[in-house]
């Protein structure tokens, strides 16, 4: 975080409604942060806070914080379940997104829908949607939609 000297935060206050955090209990933390950590901050998030059970990385005034809570009352993830489906992310651009996914394949993640990537949201977007080991998923949108008609970079 930039100050100033006489401690004032620079940073631009966040609207009202911006996500503050979010916190996604884990069942193994090493294994969330090794695919986390390598998403967020190909994405441009930065390491923010880190304590034995847990790890954060923030990006303006909104962080993201993976936890192993003792309090946990499951073994693991199911994004089927009432909850938290998944997270999604905007990618500048459409290149920016295929260097991204190719980045964090090797991280803990897969791509799902591979047959349909990456229009498996339909041919009027183009994203990536990408499932972790613990079966987190998280979709990656580019900024750029494909041109009308189904024409595409690609």
């Amino acid at each position: 975080m930039t100050t100033t000297p006489r401690g004032e935060d620079r940073r631009p206050r966040p609207t009202t409604g911006t996500l503050h955090h979010v916190e996604i209990w884990v069942a193994d933390l090493d294994r969330a942060v090794v695919s986390f950590g390598a998403l967020l901050e190909a994405l441009g998030y930065t390491p923010f806070q880190c304590w034995a059970a847990g790890r954060s990385w923030r990006l303006g005034a909104t962080y993201l914080v993976v936890e192993r809570s003792p309090a946990l009352t499951a073994g693991h993830h199911d994004r089927l379940r009432p909850g938290l489906n998944h997270l999604a992310f905007h990618v500048e651009g459409r290149d920016a997104l295929d260097r991204l996914v190719g980045d964090v394949l090797g991280h803990g993640w897969t791509l799902m829908y591979p047959d349909r990537h990456p229009h498996a949201g339909g041919e009027q977007t183009y994203a990536a949607y990408l499932e972790n080991d613990d079966g987190f998923e998280v979709e990656l949108v580019a900024t750029d939609p494909p041109e009308p008609g189904g024409a595409s970079q690609a």
